[in-house]
């Protein structure tokens, strides 16, 4: 099979596991018989020094002319002091709603060989940890008005938080979905008792569940729902929630897990083109050093063949070795625990191409 992956390497650290992530797709493609190219694309810090701005009109074209896109990390201490529209961020969110992807994926899932490591306490953690943040991604507070004025003599700042029915319903008809194929049990989080965003969220999914009468549905506040991850996430399945919550609730939820540097994330819209991406930061301050862990990038590249190009036995195949290298006791970092080997960035790389090599 044939298909092009637009690569944005990113700032920072982030060259380093995207290089990984890349070599474990051309051992892919030499045990599966495919063939991939790949397209370059400037997008962050890397094109706000080449270009002047952090997504240019004639990158964001290459991105749509991919089957999916595979991504770094952006951003970094050199671009702090820019103005809101040139910062890094800025290009991941015209990105993202240039390629149309409304539905962020990110599982929080704890690896048995890293239970150590999680913060929580061991009669917690073994229940297991294994849920789906399904966030909105292209709506909300993040996309609404925002603007500071002056009003009888002192700064004022507004930020609005629009929501369509539409653009519910299909990110909760994901979620359902997604559940169908997990543990049928959802969960919408929102803040029905404050805001009316929430409450027309909740009119429209109470609509929706009558069409997956074979999925428990229930809903939280977000502020319990915080609690609820720490104190029992073995209650969770699929979480549905709009856009700042759901950005706040996966980063918490990536922590329980012991290290951000094990979550992958999807990013779908209609289609299947995607984005993929690890969910750290692109770690500036180890950058160069070989340290940072590969692992969330390439369990992203894992993402991207099972969900864009419905290639499940090799997406099997990566995350079936990341558990063999786990097993063997390799660990990079930031998952490093008294009695392990402790290994680079690229031998890291390394150990899980030659385990998909060797794997019957």
């Amino acid at each position: 099979m044939e298909k092009k992956i637009g690569v944005i390497q990113g700032d920072a650290s982030s060259p380093e596991i995207v290089a990984q992530a890349l070599r474990v797709l051309h051992v892919i493609e030499e045990k599966f018989d495919h063939h991939f190219t790949y397209e370059n694309i400037d997008m962050g810090g890397a094109a706000i020094d080449k270009y002047g701005e952090p997504l240019p009109d004639h990158e964001l074209k290459k991105c749509l002319a991919c089957d999916s896109v595979l991504l770094g990390a952006i951003g970094g201490p050199k671009w702090e002091g820019l103005p809101g529209e040139l910062r890094p961020e800025k290009g991941l969110l015209k990105l993202r709603s240039g390629m149309g992807l409304y539905a962020n994926n990110r599982p929080a899932t704890l690896w048995p060989q890293l239970s150590d490591a999680s913060p929580l306490k061991d009669s917690i953690v073994k229940n297991g940890i294994d849920f789906v943040v399904v966030r909105e991604l292209i709506g909300g507070v993040y996309f609404g008005e925002h603007k500071t004025y002056v009003e009888d003599g002192e700064r004022k700042a507004l930020d609005t938080m629009p929501y369509s029915e539409h653009e519910i319903e299909r990110i909760g008809r994901i979620g359902f979905e997604m559940a169908r194929k997990r543990k049928k049990k959802l969960c919408l989080v929102d803040k029905a008792n404050v805001l009316d965003t929430s409450r027309l969220w909740r009119a429209v999914m109470q609509t929706l569940k009558n069409e997956y009468p074979d999925v428990e549905y229930s809903q939280m506040f977000v502020d319990n729902c915080a609690m609820q991850i720490c104190k029992d996430p073995s209650q969770f399945d699929v979480i549905v929630t709009e856009n700042m919550f759901g950005d706040i609730l996966s980063d918490e939820a990536s922590m329980i897990t012991g290290s951000i540097g094990m979550i992958p994330s999807s990013s779908l819209g209609e289609g299947t083109r995607g984005l993929y991406e690890p969910i750290h930061g692109s770690a500036p301050d180890i950058a160069g050093q070989d340290k940072i862990n590969p692992i969330a990038c390439i369990l992203s590249a894992a993402m991207m063949l099972r969900y864009s190009f419905d290639m499940e036995q090799e997406a099997e195949a990566i995350e079936r070795a990341v558990n063999t290298v786990l097993d063997q006791g390799y660990r990079t970092a930031d998952i490093f625990s008294e009695g392990c080997v402790e290994i680079g960035c690229s031998e890291m790389g390394s150990r899980i191409c030659e385990a998909i090599q060797t794997s019957k």
